[in-house]
């Protein structure tokens, strides 16, 4: 795993679990991570990640007509 450090303006009301939230929101959004991957990046569990989704305005159903083909055959 790597880690990466940023340096945020004292002026920006972000606590940490916010900025682990929306980076782990964004890169489940853009499908580089599972829910699993993001959720632990969270330090949440999948199902505390996949309900907070929303509040990040994240989806947690795909956009993408393949995956909504697919999990229609699978279904």
């Amino acid at each position: 795993m790597r880690t990466i450090q940023l340096n945020i303006p004292d002026s920006v009301d972000l606590k940490d679990h916010d900025f682990s939230m929306i980076v782990a929101a964004k890169l489940y959004e853009d499908c580089k991570l599972s829910s699993g991957q993001a959720a632990k990046i969270a330090g949440l569990t999948k199902r505390t990640f996949i309900e907070l989704l929303g509040r990040y305005g994240v989806s947690v159903f795909s956009d993408s007509i393949a995956d909504l083909h697919s999990d229609i055959a699978n279904a």
